[in-house]
C-alpha cells in the first residue's frame, strides 16, 4: 500500500481479488450484502468469493446460527465467523495447501424509519496468515452518525472492504492498519470504539495499544478496557451504570489515587443507597496526561500505566477529552442517564473558575457548567495543600472568584459538589514530580507513597524509569518488541 495515496474501497477489493491466495465467505445480516457487494462490482470475483449470504429474517438467522435474544451483538457476530469459517474447512479442504481462507461477517443496527435508535454494528474477520495455518479473528464495533440508512449502508460495505484489507495486508503496521479502517469515509459520520485481534501468539497488549491508537488517531472518542485486559465495547459496558471516574497521569498511581477512590466510592455508594451494586469505578487516562515533553505519545508507557491500573482492579478508560466538561456528557449519554460522580483535587475544582479554561466554548464558562453539572452528575472534592502556607484547602477554604461566589453557593445547595469524608491528610504532601524523580533515582524512600502492589510492579517490571539491572531491562524490551 502506498502511504502517501490511500487506496480506494474498488481498488482495494480488486486487489483482494487478484490475489490468489485468498478465498472465503461473506456473511452479511441487518443491512445486506453491502461489502461483498464491492467485491462482486471490482471483478474478479471469483477467484476470492466461496459464498456470500444475508440471513435478514430473524427466524432464517436462528435457523443457520442457533437462537440467540439480541442479534446485533458480538456474541451473534463471533457464532457466525465460526459457522462459516467451519464450512470453508469442510467443504474446500482440497484447496488448503495454498489458499488462505477467511470468513467475513458483519451485524448491523441502522436508522429506523422513525430515527429514534443508534445506528451500529459489529464487524469481523477470521483468516489465516499462511496456508493451513491457526487462524487469527478481528472484530471492530462501528457507532454510525448519518441520519440516513442509505448512507450508512454505503459506509459499512466500505468498511468491511478496508477491514478485511488491513488484515491482509496492513497486520504488522498497526498505527497504519487502524488509521486505513476509516478510508473513503466522511469524517465525522462513523465512529470505532473497540478493535480486538484473538490468535495464537497475540497478547492482550496488543488489543490495548490497538485500544490507544483507536484513540490517537481520532477513530473514537473513547476506548476502555476491563481489569482482565480484555478491551470493552464502552457503550455495552457503561450501559445503565452508576459510574465514578477519577481523571490523573497515573505515572504512578499513588496512595494519593488510591484514597481517592476508596473513600468517594464509600461516599458514592451512601448517595446511590439501594442502586449502588450498579456501580462501576473507571480510572481515565486522557491523551493529554499521556503527551510526554517532546510531545509525543510512547506506547510502552501507556502500556506500563495501564498495566499497574489493571494489577489493583481497576476499568480503565483511554480518552481525547480535553477536559472534565466533555468527559461527563460522554459518561451520562452512554450510561443512559444514570449517576455520575467525578473525582477531584480542590485545586481543579478551583481551577473550573477561571473563566480563561473555557475560551474553546460559545457560552464560555456557564456552557462547561452546565455540561458537568448536568442533572444526574456530581463532583467529589479531595482535600489539597495550599503550597505556600501549608493549610489544607477544602470547599470551605476554596479560593473562589467574587463573581462567581453565587454560582458556587448554587452548586453547594443543590448537592453538586461535596467534599469527601475521612481523607487521608497526611499524604497531601506527595508531590508527583518529586515521586517520580525518586523512583528515577532508585531512592529507598518513594514505595511508601504508592500501594505495596505498584511499589512491586515498579521494580520488577522497571517501570517509570526505575533503574533495574541491565539484563532484567533487555528482557523486558526484548518481550515488548515481540508484541505489536
Amino acid at each position: 500500500m502506498n502511504d502517501s495515496r490511500r487506496l480506494s474501497a474498488k481498488e482495494k477489493a480488486l486487489k483482494i481479488n487478484l490475489d490468489t491466495q485468498l478465498y472465503g465467505s461473506f456473511a452479511e445480516i441487518g443491512a445486506g450484502q453491502e461489502t461483498a457487494a464491492h467485491f462482486f462490482k471490482a471483478g474478479g470475483a471469483s477467484g476470492t468469493v466461496a459464498k456470500t449470504m444475508s440471513a435478514y429474517d430473524m427466524s432464517f438467522s436462528d435457523a443457520i446460527y442457533g437462537e440467540t435474544s439480541r442479534y446485533v451483538c458480538e456474541e451473534r457476530l463471533v457464532r457466525m465467523l465460526e459457522k462459516e469459517y467451519g464450512l470453508l474447512g469442510k467443504r474446500l479442504s482440497f484447496r488448503e495447501e495454498k489458499t488462505c481462507f477467511f470468513a467475513f461477517a458483519n451485524t448491523v443496527e441502522t436508522t429506523n424509519f422513525h430515527k429514534t435508535n443508534q445506528a451500529h454494528g459489529w464487524l469481523g474477520v477470521r483468516f489465516q496468515r499462511s496456508p493451513k495455518s491457526e487462524p487469527i479473528e478481528c472484530v471492530i464495533h462501528i457507532v454510525m452518525h448519518d441520519t440516513e440508512a442509505s448512507w450508512q449502508q454505503r459506509a459499512i460495505g466500505i468498511i468491511g472492504v478496508n477491514l478485511l484489507y488491513a488484515c491482509f495486508y496492513l497486520f504488522d503496521k498497526p498505527e497504519v492498519l487502524v488509521s486505513s479502517l476509516l478510508d473513503s469515509i466522511v469524517p465525522g459520520t462513523v465512529e470505532i470504539d473497540l478493535i480486538r485481534f484473538k490468535g495464537e501468539g497475540l497478547s492482550d497488549d496488543q488489543n490495548l495499544l490497538y485500544a490507544l491508537k483507536l484513540v490517537k488517531n481520532g477513530l473514537t472518542k473513547a476506548a476502555m478496557f476491563g481489569p482482565d485486559g480484555s478491551v470493552l465495547q464502552p457503550s455495552e459496558a457503561l450501559y445503565k451504570k452508576n459510574a465514578l471516574v477519577v481523571s490523573g497521569r497515573f505515572r504512578p498511581f499513588t496512595r494519593v489515587h488510591e484514597d481517592m477512590l476508596l473513600k468517594a466510592t464509600d461516599d458514592f455508594r451512601e448517595e446511590l443507597a439501594d442502586k449502588a451494586e450498579n456501580l462501576l469505578s473507571i480510572a481515565e487516562l486522557s491523551l493529554n496526561a499521556l503527551i510526554d515533553l517532546n510531545g509525543n505519545i510512547n506506547d510502552e508507557d501507556f502500556l506500563d500505566r495501564a498495566r499497574v491500573l489493571m494489577a489493583l482492579g481497576h476499568t480503565v478508560m483511554i480518552s481525547n477529552f480535553l477536559d472534565y466538561w466533555y468527559l461527563v456528557p460522554y459518561l451520562s449519554k452512554a450510561t443512559r442517564n444514570q449517576k455520575i460522580g467525578f473525582v477531584l483535587s480542590v485545586r481543579n475544582i478551583e481551577r473550573l473558575f477561571d473563566s480563561s479554561e473555557f475560551t474553546s466554548l460559545r457560552g464560555g464558562l456557564l456552557e462547561g457548567f452546565s455540561m458537568l453539572f448536568g442533572t444526574n452528575a456530581k463532583a467529589y472534592a479531595y482535600p489539597a495543600l495550599r503550597r505556600d502556607t501549608g493549610n489544607t484547602i477544602t470547599l470551605e477554604t476554596i479560593d473562589i472568584p467574587a463573581q462567581y461566589r453565587g454560582l458556587f453557593q448554587y452548586l453547594k445547595d443543590n448537592d453538586k459538589v461535596e467534599d469527601i469524608r475521612n481523607a487521608r491528610l497526611e499524604l497531601l504532601h506527595i508531590n508527583m514530580d518529586e515521586l517520580q524523580q525518586q523512583i528515577q533515582l532508585g531512592e529507598k524512600d518513594w514505595e511508601q507513597w504508592v500501594p505495596e502492589r505498584v511499589s512491586e510492579l515498579i521494580k520488577s517490571n522497571c517501570l517509570f524509569g526505575y533503574p533495574c539491572l541491565p539484563e532484567v531491562r533487555d528482557n523486558l524490551t526484548k518481550n515488548f518488541n515481540h508484541g505489536i
